[in-house]
């Protein structure tokens, strides 16, 4: 099975956090967090529209500038996505420029903060000089008793949110696909037809819950000529594709650890096929951990492991820790492996 997602660190594992997420076969991408971000280059930058912030350290946010910079003049809305008081941080980052000469520019910023009795929007437009627009106020409704929420929902995934202790709010999130569309190519290739973006249609209609005698028509392009076919969705599905559980990612960033983040980072990575998870100390400096609101390789092992992940990614390493990477990733692994 290839993957809906395709997800790389931003930076090597001392760097500043951040984690791209590429959704294949189209040109989109998540990104979480926005410390430097350099790296990813200005093609994947533009693809990330919707970027979902833990909370606005400098480690975490200074990217902002380098994405505004390379999405400045182009025909596209960025979304942003986080925690209490990421309006205003936007909105200071904005007021640090002068913006006399965009009043032609089709950027707009869209910014999402959640609060605990719910969430607030505000839109900057290029074309008013980034001018704050303030939107109506709305309701979490699926708010869980764990205090997890959904801050994206996709026809094709969601993207769930919770609120750990930093000693300010810091968010954790986990990306999950609705499901899998697998594609059988031979038994495309037995029938006579050729694969192509007709596929790509038919996976949206199965992500937006059309029935099956839903009737469509494909446009289907062979070698040599175009053709147009009307299709029934159920017996596309039935003779072409199968249908797997769907992918998941979870992201996680400086939290310490206590029960209340244990409790909240374990159901939210739950069953993650990739658990991303900070790991600054080495666990003979959990005081130390503690005391800087951080975690041990050793906790996030512990961690992934209660959360029943396939695999661990830990990173966002203390720099004093320069040259000895191999002992935190081998005490994340023995804690998780128990090996």
């Amino acid at each position: 099975m290839t993957p809906s997602f395709s997800s790389i660190l931003v930076n090597d594992v001392f760097g500043d956090p951040g984690l791209f997420v590429e959704v294949r076969w189209s040109k989109r991408a998540l990104l979480f967090d926005l410390g430097h971000n350099e790296a990813l280059g200005p093609t994947r930058l533009l693809r990330a529209s919707e970027i979902f912030i833990s909370h606005t350290h400098m480690d975490h946010f200074i990217g902002f500038d380098a994405l505004l910079r390379v999405a400045l003049g182009r025909g596209k809305t960025l979304r942003l996505y986080g925690p209490p008081g990421l309006i205003a941080n936007v909105q200071g980052k904005l007021h640090g420029y002068t913006w006399n000469l965009v009043d032609g520019y089709p950027l707009t910023i869209t910014v999402q903060e959640f609060h605990s009795d719910g969430i607030r929007t505000a839109t900057f437009p290029a074309m008013d000089g980034f001018q704050r627009c303030d939107g109506l106020n709305s309701t979490l409704s699926d708010c869980t008793a764990d205090g997890s929420f959904t801050a994206l929902r996709d026809p094709m995934f969601t993207v769930r949110a919770t609120s750990l202790n930093h000693r300010i709010p810091s968010f954790a999130y986990a990306l999950q696909e609705q499901f899998h569309v697998n594609v059988n190519k031979e038994r495309l290739h037995e029938a006579g037809l050729p694969v192509g973006s007709w596929l790509k249609e038919v996976k949206q209609y199965l992500w937006q819950g059309k029935p099956d005698d839903f009737c469509f028509i494909a446009t289907l392009y062979h070698e040599h000529r175009k053709e147009e076919r009307e299709c029934v969705l159920g017996e596309v599905r039935e003779r072409f594709l199968t249908i797997t559980r769907g992918q998941k990612i979870a992201y996680v960033v400086d939290a310490r650890y206590d029960q209340t983040n244990e409790r909240k980072i374990v159901e939210l990575a739950r069953g993650a096929d990739i658990f991303y998870c900070e790991a600054p100390y080495l666990d003979r400096d959990a005081d130390k951990a503690r005391d800087r609101y951080h975690l041990t390789a050793r906790q996030a092992g512990v961690m992934a492991k209660k959360a029943g992940a396939r695999d661990l990614v830990v990173f966002h390493f203390s720099p004093r820790y320069t040259g000895l990477g191999h002992e935190i990733e081998a005490e994340a692994r023995e804690a998780f492996r128990g090996k």
